[in-house]
Protein backbone atom coordinates (compact mmCIF):
# COMPACT_ATOMS: atom_id res chain seq x y z
CA UNK A 1 0.00 0.00 0.00
CA UNK A 2 2.01 3.35 -0.87
CA UNK A 3 1.54 6.32 1.67
CA UNK A 4 -0.20 8.89 -0.84
CA UNK A 5 -3.10 6.61 -0.95
CA UNK A 6 -2.97 6.12 3.03
CA UNK A 7 -2.29 10.07 3.34
CA UNK A 8 -5.54 10.73 0.93
CA UNK A 9 -7.72 8.76 2.94
CA UNK A 10 -6.66 9.88 5.91
CA UNK A 11 -7.07 13.61 4.74
CA UNK A 12 -10.59 12.49 2.77
CA UNK A 13 -11.66 11.57 6.53
CA UNK A 14 -10.87 14.29 8.18
CA UNK A 15 -12.90 16.78 5.50
CA UNK A 16 -16.06 14.55 6.00
CA UNK A 17 -15.93 14.73 9.74
CA UNK A 18 -15.00 18.60 9.53
CA UNK A 19 -17.72 18.85 6.65
CA UNK A 20 -20.67 16.96 9.26
CA UNK A 21 -18.91 18.89 12.57
CA UNK A 22 -20.30 21.99 11.03
CA UNK A 23 -23.98 21.10 10.77
CA UNK A 24 -26.36 21.37 13.90
CA UNK A 25 -30.06 20.28 14.04
CA UNK A 26 -32.59 22.48 16.30
CA UNK A 27 -35.67 20.95 17.21
CA UNK A 28 -38.70 23.43 17.30
CA UNK A 29 -41.87 22.46 19.58
CA UNK A 30 -45.23 24.13 19.52
CA UNK A 31 -47.93 24.42 22.28
CA UNK A 32 -51.04 26.10 22.31
CA UNK A 33 -51.80 28.97 24.42
CA UNK A 34 -55.60 28.12 26.32
CA UNK A 35 -56.37 28.36 30.33
CA UNK A 36 -54.97 24.47 30.62
CA UNK A 37 -52.17 24.70 28.45
CA UNK A 38 -51.40 21.01 27.34
CA UNK A 39 -47.33 19.98 26.93
CA UNK A 40 -45.17 20.71 24.05
CA UNK A 41 -45.48 18.96 20.99
CA UNK A 42 -42.44 18.46 18.34
CA UNK A 43 -43.00 21.02 15.26
CA UNK A 44 -39.72 20.26 13.22
CA UNK A 45 -36.70 19.55 13.18
CA UNK A 46 -33.99 22.11 11.24
CA UNK A 47 -30.51 21.11 10.33
CA UNK A 48 -28.17 24.47 9.76
CA UNK A 49 -25.04 25.70 9.16
CA UNK A 50 -24.06 28.82 10.39
CA UNK A 51 -20.69 28.61 10.13
CA UNK A 52 -20.85 28.46 6.17
CA UNK A 53 -20.84 31.71 3.78
CA UNK A 54 -24.00 31.98 3.10
CA UNK A 55 -25.54 30.52 6.17
CA UNK A 56 -28.44 28.18 5.35
CA UNK A 57 -31.16 26.29 6.96
CA UNK A 58 -33.12 23.20 5.75
CA UNK A 59 -36.37 20.94 7.47
CA UNK A 60 -35.23 17.61 7.78
CA UNK A 61 -38.78 16.79 9.33
CA UNK A 62 -42.09 18.64 10.01
CA UNK A 63 -45.25 17.58 11.57
CA UNK A 64 -48.34 19.51 11.19
CA UNK A 65 -49.77 20.42 14.70
CA UNK A 66 -53.07 19.63 15.92
CA UNK A 67 -54.74 21.94 17.74
CA UNK A 68 -57.63 22.55 19.80
CA UNK A 69 -60.46 24.30 18.27
CA UNK A 70 -60.67 26.51 21.04
CA UNK A 71 -56.36 27.73 20.93
CA UNK A 72 -55.87 31.15 19.03
CA UNK A 73 -52.70 31.53 19.49
CA UNK A 74 -49.23 28.76 19.77
CA UNK A 75 -45.65 29.32 21.55
CA UNK A 76 -43.14 28.34 19.41
CA UNK A 77 -39.38 27.95 20.30
CA UNK A 78 -36.66 25.07 21.07
CA UNK A 79 -37.89 22.73 23.70
CA UNK A 80 -35.81 19.94 25.74
CA UNK A 81 -38.45 17.08 26.79
CA UNK A 82 -35.80 16.03 29.25
CA UNK A 83 -35.50 18.92 31.42
CA UNK A 84 -38.90 20.01 30.18
CA UNK A 85 -37.82 23.69 29.70
CA UNK A 86 -37.47 25.50 26.81
CA UNK A 87 -33.90 26.36 25.61
CA UNK A 88 -34.57 29.51 23.62
CA UNK A 89 -36.78 32.29 23.77
CA UNK A 90 -40.45 31.73 22.54
CA UNK A 91 -42.19 33.60 20.31
CA UNK A 92 -45.88 33.53 19.97
CA UNK A 93 -47.41 33.44 16.66
CA UNK A 94 -51.56 32.98 15.15
CA UNK A 95 -53.16 29.20 14.51
CA UNK A 96 -54.23 30.81 11.04
CA UNK A 97 -50.16 30.50 10.12
CA UNK A 98 -51.51 26.73 9.81
CA UNK A 99 -54.49 27.95 7.80
CA UNK A 100 -55.62 27.42 4.14
CA UNK A 101 -53.17 29.32 2.01
CA UNK A 102 -50.54 29.76 4.39
CA UNK A 103 -47.25 27.87 4.07
CA UNK A 104 -45.34 27.62 7.36
CA UNK A 105 -41.71 29.92 7.87
CA UNK A 106 -39.77 28.69 10.68
CA UNK A 107 -37.14 31.17 11.57
CA UNK A 108 -34.16 30.05 13.62
CA UNK A 109 -32.22 32.53 15.27
CA UNK A 110 -28.47 31.87 16.28
CA UNK A 111 -25.74 33.33 17.76
CA UNK A 112 -21.88 33.69 16.43
CA UNK A 113 -21.45 30.36 17.80
CA UNK A 114 -24.23 28.19 16.16
CA UNK A 115 -26.71 28.14 19.54
CA UNK A 116 -29.82 28.44 19.09
CA UNK A 117 -31.17 31.12 21.04
CA UNK A 118 -35.18 32.15 19.91
CA UNK A 119 -37.31 30.60 17.04
CA UNK A 120 -40.49 32.31 15.46
CA UNK A 121 -43.16 31.55 12.93
CA UNK A 122 -44.27 33.10 9.66
CA UNK A 123 -46.94 32.38 7.35
CA UNK A 124 -46.47 33.00 3.93
CA UNK A 125 -49.59 33.33 1.25
CA UNK A 126 -48.79 30.71 -1.04
CA UNK A 127 -49.06 31.98 -4.90
CA UNK A 128 -49.89 29.12 -6.82
CA UNK A 129 -48.24 30.75 -10.29
CA UNK A 130 -45.33 32.05 -8.32
CA UNK A 131 -44.22 28.48 -6.73
CA UNK A 132 -44.70 24.81 -6.57
CA UNK A 133 -43.06 24.09 -3.50
CA UNK A 134 -45.83 24.98 -0.41
CA UNK A 135 -44.23 23.06 1.98
CA UNK A 136 -42.19 24.86 5.11
CA UNK A 137 -39.60 26.74 4.93
CA UNK A 138 -36.71 27.14 7.18
CA UNK A 139 -35.01 30.40 7.78
CA UNK A 140 -31.71 31.15 9.55
CA UNK A 141 -31.02 34.31 10.98
CA UNK A 142 -27.12 34.64 12.56
CA UNK A 143 -26.35 37.47 14.88
CA UNK A 144 -23.82 40.07 13.87
CA UNK A 145 -21.44 41.98 16.29
CA UNK A 146 -22.85 45.51 17.22
CA UNK A 147 -21.17 48.67 16.14
CA UNK A 148 -18.33 49.83 17.84
CA UNK A 149 -18.34 53.63 18.76
CA UNK A 150 -15.62 55.26 16.27
CA UNK A 151 -12.86 56.36 18.86
CA UNK A 152 -11.20 60.31 17.46
CA UNK A 153 -8.52 61.80 18.78
CA UNK A 154 -8.57 62.72 22.46
CA UNK A 155 -10.27 65.62 24.29
CA UNK A 156 -7.52 68.58 25.06
CA UNK A 157 -8.01 69.36 28.38
CA UNK A 158 -6.61 73.39 29.53
CA UNK A 159 -4.16 72.63 32.65
CA UNK A 160 -7.54 73.77 34.78
CA UNK A 161 -9.31 70.53 33.50
CA UNK A 162 -11.46 72.10 31.07
CA UNK A 163 -11.88 71.97 27.29
CA UNK A 164 -9.75 73.95 25.16
CA UNK A 165 -12.04 76.19 23.21
CA UNK A 166 -10.20 76.94 19.74
CA UNK A 167 -10.52 80.95 18.75
CA UNK A 168 -13.22 82.42 16.14
CA UNK A 169 -11.79 83.07 13.11
CA UNK A 170 -12.35 86.55 11.67
CA UNK A 171 -14.33 86.69 8.66
CA UNK A 172 -11.35 87.94 7.02
CA UNK A 173 -9.08 84.75 7.97
CA UNK A 174 -12.11 82.23 6.83
CA UNK A 175 -12.71 84.08 3.76
CA UNK A 176 -9.15 85.63 2.20
CA UNK A 177 -9.15 83.12 -0.46
CA UNK A 178 -12.42 84.06 -1.99
CA UNK A 179 -11.78 88.09 -1.40
CA UNK A 180 -8.63 87.43 -3.18
CA UNK A 181 -10.53 85.59 -6.20
CA UNK A 182 -13.27 88.55 -6.28
CA UNK A 183 -10.74 91.07 -6.70
CA UNK A 184 -8.56 89.43 -9.63
CA UNK A 185 -11.89 88.67 -11.59
CA UNK A 186 -12.58 92.45 -11.23
CA UNK A 187 -8.98 94.03 -12.16
CA UNK A 188 -8.77 90.78 -14.91
CA UNK A 189 -12.26 91.63 -16.40
CA UNK A 190 -11.45 93.84 -19.28
CA UNK A 191 -13.54 96.81 -20.24
CA UNK A 192 -13.26 95.77 -24.01
CA UNK A 193 -14.20 98.30 -26.51
CA UNK A 194 -14.93 101.41 -24.06
CA UNK A 195 -13.74 104.03 -26.14
CA UNK A 196 -16.17 102.87 -29.25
Amino acid sequence: MKISSVFSGLAALALASAVNAADRTAAIYIQPVSQSPSAPAPLAEIRYDSSAAAPEAEIISYEAPELPDEAKLVRIGVYDPATKRWESSTSVASVDNFGKGYSPTLILSVDQDGNAFGAALKGVRIDAGQTRDFGPQALLLVTEPGKQPEVNKPIVLSPEGKTVVPEEKTFFQKYWWLIGIVVMMTLSGGGGDQGK
